[in-house]
């Protein structure tokens, strides 16, 4: 009960944090940044897709808030050294990040060594967009449909890059959720290396961001079995989800249910906590503005870099929902079924 009295205050706290501030509110927070310089922090290094969603974003983002935007990477245990920083740095609205909310959110939840923060205590600014996951197979491949991939009892093998990569905890939550018996493969250098790998037939599956996954699969390296979601991708309206496709009891719903909540925070942008509530009124209308500009928007499209805008409340309702109500019994299964992703 004090736990959601908790998330019920945090919530109410940014609500207040969107009303609308007397113009002269506003006129002081525009002259505050007038002229300066905001660090978007990346906790990866360059030319990954943070940095080049980041780098995409940065310069209509300087161009509302009247300031030079840099990226600046800070790559370092899978971003957590990124978080770690901006959890504790000065909250005055000068520094904020695109990160990972999926793998953070992971990363507190099983207690991986080196998380220095509470998720649900940042400073929301928006979701730019949390793309669903595919279940993808080769082009040779038997399997054409989930029913055949459950029935064919085979030793699944699927292509990870590492145990904390969203590939590997796909690949994890997908086995778990479906009863099938799977070894997670690391080692592979990303998804396009993974994509590669399941085309020679080295490995049978691969779990990918369906931006990723549709590149695949235009180019005919792969096969869509389905989106692991509610809803369907916007790339594969022709395949089913995950739960149109298999069925399954109320445990292995809840798995991939889990999953697919724990992926609705995508990628946020994230501030310092602390943050004075008519700055970050401020902030997050700007952000608003940036994130809802057509000519960012078809860039990102041109670059299949998708930008779908959700609002800070609705982005830290979901990251409480993830980090914040899960019982102990729940933190256990999930800590498991991790572990089996390494």
């Amino acid at each position: 009960m004090a736990v959601l009295r908790s998330q019920t205050r945090a919530l109410v706290l940014l609500a207040v944090s969107l009303a609308v501030y007397p113009a002269s509110a506003q006129e002081s927070e525009r002259a505050f940044y007038a002229g300066k310089t905001v660090r978007m922090i990346v906790g990866s290094g360059t030319g990954g897709g943070y940095d080049v969603f980041s780098r995409m974003i940065a310069p209509y983002l300087a161009k509302v808030l009247g300031t030079t935007v840099i990226v600046e990477n800070q790559p370092g245990a899978g971003g957590l050294v990124a978080l770690n920083r901006l959890y504790v740095a000065p909250p005055d609205g000068l520094q904020l990040s695109l990160s990972n909310g999926t793998g953070a959110s992971f990363a507190q939840l099983t207690e991986q060594p080196g998380v220095r923060f509470d998720l649900a205590k940042f400073s929301y600014l928006a979701t730019v967009g949390a793309p669903p996951g595919l279940w993808l197979v080769g082009p040779n491949s038997p399997i054409r449909e989930v029913s055949q991939a459950v029935a064919a009892k085979m030793k699944w093998r699927w292509a990870s890059s590492g145990g904390t990569s969203g590939l590997g905890l796909g690949a994890a939550f997908t086995c778990e959720a479906l009863k099938l018996d799977c070894h997670v493969v690391q080692g592979y250098k990303g998804s396009a290396d993974a994509g590669l790998a399941v085309t020679r037939g080295e490995m049978d599956a691969l779990y990918v961001p369906e931006s990723s996954a549709n590149n695949f699969v235009k180019a005919k390296q792969n096969w869509a079995l389905a989106t692991m979601s509610r809803t369907k991708s916007r790339f594969f309206q022709d395949r089913p989800t995950i739960f149109e496709a298999a069925k399954m009891d109320a445990d292995q719903t809840w798995v991939m249910d889990f999953l697919a909540n724990v992926e609705k925070l995508g990628r946020i942008m994230i501030a310092p906590p602390g943050i004075p509530p008519a700055r970050l009124a401020y902030l997050q209308a700007a952000v608003k503005e940036t994130l809802s500009n057509p000519q960012l928007i078809a860039e990102g499209e041109r670059a299949e870099r998708i930008i779908e805008y959700l609002d800070p409340v609705s982005t830290h309702k979901n990251a409480l929902a993830a980090v914040g109500s899960v019982t102990a019994a729940q933190r256990q299964r999930v800590i498991g079924i991790v572990t089996k992703s390494r």
